[in-house]
């Protein structure tokens, strides 16, 4: 596919796919309030908190807690502080924490010999609504702060933005639920065991908790880094603005129509809606479509991939300084993921992160890009996350090398189980607590089988075996077929009733039972019993009782 059509069209083109394309959104999308009556705390030193103070007005209640020494002695500085905020109260406790949001800060200190609420002290309210922190560290140590909490440090510049944005955080507020949870597909806890922790690792806002045993995020602290939709393997927690389903819809749309017009492969670049929006102007090469997001994690390897399959060449993620650095630690290991996989299958390095879109960074990568094999556009429409992303990643194999090869690569969300098949008994607690049903029984007939497909390498299985004879294996499958079809990791003929011939239990489960309890003195005569089903095993005690009464004794 050549560039038959010059720069300016390109660009003209662009502007009108993506006129013409919007990613479909609810027309009522969830949110949370948050209401406020202006109640501030001010912390830092006492000299700087004081002059701050003064410079607010049309505030609620207004309360400082002086936690550094002053930071400067000069006479004159001293005498403006003096003249500011004489009505302010000032407390001198150590702090001891903050946690909360905008509305609903609580803050703790040592009142003494007890902890105390400084709001129920010095307010007679159960919270703060906002805090501005003039500390030289902040109060908070989070990537990425709450709403309603300012930290300034000693920044005159962000100090005179917070004083000014302060005043007008009074009143009620509404913001986007971001993510939602679906806790039938989570794979963290089930049945007693602990699984997946992936979410847990990359919030950058201390939003998402496992609350007995339970995943939640709170609305109120989330941010909408899409971190942990974008961790999760099975799409238990799922972003909602937008969804991942119209994402991949609008990045199939836009990637057709823009090649259908321009005979031009485009390049996608996810950039996010604050610093990575300022960045981009009429100045981007025409080639390329811009998306933004809420923040670059919001789209996935699936998302990636995908938009590769759908005939895109290559696919930038624009970050910036203002991305939190978790984020970036977990980009990174995405596509260090991502591109092992490319490689594998022959296809160049076609997603890479970028941190500016300035023509010097990014006219080398297309143009090495120009010179790339075509992908021919693949048909398929998204689906879950999983079976997306298998979509996309078989119709790019088959568009390169066509291997069928195992990438092994550790701590991934693919891969497949192994079992110990001779002390396997097939009593089937991993087939009981797999949450994406790769594992799975035999039906009529006493089986273990396994759909590699469908496997999030959670290790429940591995957990909730008795035997501990299951193992995991991480791995990326390139062949098709065999990922996709049932195996059969043991299968047996079921246990005969030696009494009636009634089919009741495994092979292995009996010859374990026997070989654990079978010289136990409390079984004794009675060891044929275990070999019983049910029924006839009370016949038999039964009999055994009439026979000879005195046992009942015994």
């Amino acid at each position: 596919m050549s560039n038959i059509i010059s720069p300016t069209e390109l660009k003209q083109v662009r502007q009108q796919v993506l006129a013409q394309t919007q990613i479909l959104q609810n027309l009522i999308p969830p949110t949370v309030t948050y209401s406020t009556e202006g109640n501030v705390l001010i912390i830092g030193p006492e000299d700087l908190a004081r002059l701050a103070a003064g410079q607010l007005s049309g505030m609620g209640a207004c309360v400082i807690l002086a936690n550094e020494a002053i930071t400067s002695q000069d006479p004159e500085h001293l005498e403006r502080v003096l003249e500011s905020a004489t009505d302010v109260e000032t407390f001198y406790n150590k702090l001891i924490s903050v946690k909360g949001f905008l509305g609903q800060f609580q803050v703790t200190v040592d009142n003494g010999d007890t902890i105390a609420e400084l709001s129920m002290v010095a307010i007679r309210k159960p919270h703060f609504d906002l805090i501005l922190d003039l500390s030289a560290t902040p109060c908070l140590n989070l990537e990425m702060l709450p709403p309603g909490y300012f930290y300034v440090g000693q920044d005159q510049t962000k100090l005179a933005t917070a004083l000014t944005e302060l005043p007008d955080l009074i009143g009620e507020f509404d913001k986007p639920r971001y993510v939602k949870v679906n806790a039938d597909l989570c794979a963290h806890y089930r049945h007693g065991n602990a699984g997946c922790n992936r979410c847990l690792n990359f919030c950058p806002a201390d939003a998402i908790s496992s609350i007995d045993n339970v995943i939640e995020i709170d609305p109120y602290l989330c941010h909408g880094a899409g971190s942990c939709t974008n961790a999760c393997p099975t799409g238990a927690i799922a972003y909602d603005l937008p969804t991942p389903q119209s994402l991949q819809v609008f990045l199939k749309k836009i990637v057709g129509r823009f090649r259908e017009q321009t005979n031009v492969a485009p390049v996608v670049l996810f950039h996010d809606s604050d610093a990575g929006a300022a960045m981009i102007d009429d100045s981007l090469a025409g080639e390329i479509l811009p998306v933004e997001l809420e923040e670059i994690t919001v789209a996935s390897i699936d998302h990636w991939l995908s938009a590769l399959a759908w005939g895109a060449r290559k696919v930038l993620i624009l970050n910036t300084p203002a991305t939190a650095p978790t984020l970036t630690q977990m980009l990174n290991g995405e596509l260090l993921l991502v591109n092992r996989i490319l490689e594998e299958m022959g296809q160049p390095q076609r997603i890479e992160l970028v941190n500016s879109v300035d023509t010097e960074v990014v006219a080398p990568i297309l143009d090495i890009s120009r010179d790339w094999p075509i992908i021919m556009p693949a048909a398929f429409d998204a689906t879950t996350k999983r079976e997306t992303l298998y979509a996309a990643l078989d119709h790019l194999n088959q568009q390169a090398a066509a291997v069928d090869t195992c990438l092994s690569m550790s701590n991934i969300p693919y891969g497949k189980v192994t079992v110990n098949q001779d002390k396997c008994t097939l009593c089937l607690s991993c087939v009981a607590t797999c949450p994406t049903q790769a594992l799975k029984d035999g039906g009529d007939m006493p089986a273990l089988r396994f759909v590699e497909q469908d496997c999030v390498q959670c290790g429940l299985c591995a957990q909730a075996c008795p035997e501990k004879v299951i193992s995991l294996v991480p791995q990326v499958n390139f062949d098709q077929a065999v990922r996709q079809a049932p195996q059969t990791l043991k299968e047996e003929a079921p246990f005969e009733c030696i009494t009636c011939g009634t089919a009741f239990a495994t092979q292995s489960m009996i010859t374990r039972m026997l070989d654990m309890v079978g010289s136990h003195s409390a079984f004794g005569a009675n060891i044929e019993r275990l070999k019983m089903c049910a029924d006839c095993r009370v016949k038999d005690m039964f009999e055994d009782i009439l026979a000879e009464p005195e046992k009942q004794l015994k």
